[in-house]
């Protein structure tokens, strides 16, 4: 499936800023043979004095770009094209236990399963605890494949917990949306993080699209799209798998990746500071249109 990708911001500021300093990770990724990014255009307004383009840590495209001149008003618009191919699924109702993978995560030598391990860790939004471990058990039964464990753990988050806008912040804790049992994808993912690696596995933080369609009968409203977030998990031999927890699926054709990180925090889509502006208003819009073949 071929994907046209519109993600656009304004910051309105009460008074004028002077100077912006900004990091955008909005370019999709490519990522083998599943996903291609055909075109890609970041436009500014006003325009950057300073603009450069590099990849950080993980891989992921990152532009920056500073803003010397007075304004009142910062737009950032990102326009994509992406190929998106689904990936080969094992049968996640076979395969090694999840007692054998922990075991071999830990012991491999493998270079890639070494990689892997620096997702085990706590993270600045992701930390593990006693209780994301216990809630975590309830899908991972005594010599359970591992994928299907995984699945059941996404699928549970997905029954469990109540999508809402506004329940949460940014920063919001993990332990608290497992109190609340309530959040947004964000939270979700974090929460099915922080389960993951209290069980002491590999899991990756996926910051991207996910294609929406209206109800039935109604128009599909340009730019009502949102940015996602999901997950992603190590399994040796097999290779990163992802998990939705808020729609409670494993992910085809549907999922836009722009990029992975230990959390949030390390691929969130804009950052930057500023100097002057006092009060904000910030608006976000983000259109995914299907492409005819």
């Amino acid at each position: 499936m071929k994907y046209r990708i519109t993600h656009s911001t304004t910051y309105e500021y009460a008074d004028a800023v002077s100077l912006s300093h900004n990091v955008a990770r909005l370019r999709p990724r490519d990522n083998g043979t599943r996903q291609i990014c055909l075109k890609h255009d970041l436009s500014v307004l006003p325009v950057p004095s300073d603009r450069s383009d590099s990849f950080d840590y993980f891989g992921n495209h990152v532009s920056y770009f500073s803003l010397q001149e007075s304004h009142n008003q910062l737009k950032i618009v990102a326009r994509s094209e992406v190929e998106v191919t689904p990936a080969p699924r094992p049968d996640f109702s076979r395969g090694p236990s999840w007692e054998s993978v922990r075991d071999e995560l830990l012991a491999s030598a493998d270079a890639e399963t070494r990689a892997a391990r620096e997702f085990t860790f706590d993270s600045t939004y992701v930390i593990r605890s006693s209780d994301l471990a216990d809630y975590a058990l309830r899908s991972f039964a005594p010599d359970r494949p591992f994928l299907e464990c995984v699945l059941d753990l996404t699928e549970r988050i997905h029954g469990e917990f109540e999508f809402l806008p506004g329940a949460t912040k940014v920063g919001t804790p993990v332990a608290d949306v497992l109190r609340m049992r309530k959040g947004v994808c964000q939270d979700f993912a974090h929460l099915q993080l922080g389960c993951l690696r209290s069980l002491g596995f590999a899991a990756r933080y996926v910051s991207g699209y996910i294609v929406t369609t209206p109800p039935p009968g109604q128009r599909r409203l340009q730019g009502a799209d949102v940015s996602h977030a999901w997950v992603s998990v190590y399994a040796p031999d097999l290779g990163w798998i992802d998990f939705d927890p808020t729609n409670g699926l494993a992910p085809s054709d549907a999922h836009v990746t722009v990029g992975w990180a230990r959390d949030y925090d390390e691929i969130g889509p804009l950052r930057g500071v500023v100097v002057g502006g006092r009060r904000q208003h910030l608006d976000v819009s983000v259109d995914v249109a299907s492409i005819n073949q």
